[in-house]
Order: structure tokens, then sequence, then C-alpha cells
């Protein structure tokens, strides 16, 4: 399955308070066990005023269904077509 960046633009997102990431955390795992495998979250970043997050996905409109199900923004969605990193270069 293909692999997708999603940007959630959500202010305040770096003053969330560790219960309310693991509130949202387990939010996400219950949907995702109702998706019957067609979305896998991988990992999320927190910035200040958003989550970026890695989703293998079997298309744009699961991690969008996702998204609608458990209440979650999306402000993108990009497909990563490669990922590279310092080995790459040598």
């Amino acid at each position: 399955m293909p692999r997708y960046l999603i940007e959630r633009e959500l202010p305040g997102a770096g003053k969330l308070t560790p219960e309310e990431l693991q509130g949202i955390a387990q939010k996400s795992n219950e949907v995702l066990a109702g998706m019957g495998g067609r979305a896998k979250w991988v990992e999320s970043y927190v910035t200040d005023d958003a989550i970026t997050c890695v989703y293998v996905a079997e298309s744009p409109e699961a991690v969008r269904e996702h998204a609608a199900a458990g209440g979650f923004p999306v402000t993108e969605i990009r497909q990563i077509s490669t990922v590279i990193d310092p080995q790459t270069g040598e």
C-alpha cells in the first residue's frame, strides 16, 4: 500500500498535554481498528500548530475516511514516492 504524509493544522498542538495526546491516539486506534486494514498509522510529529502524520493506506480517501470518523482535521495529503536519508548519500 502507498505511504502518505498527512498535514493536520491544529493551532496550539504543541501545547497539548500527554493526556490529550493519548486521547487522540486512542481515538485514532479505535477508528483504524474498524477500517479492516485499509489504513495504518505509522507515526506523527507534533509541532507548535500542526500534527504531521505518516500513514500507510490504500488511498487518500481511506485517510480522509479515518479523519472524518475520528474528528481529525486534514489540511493536506501527499503520497510519499521515495524516502531518503543520510545513507542515500553514501
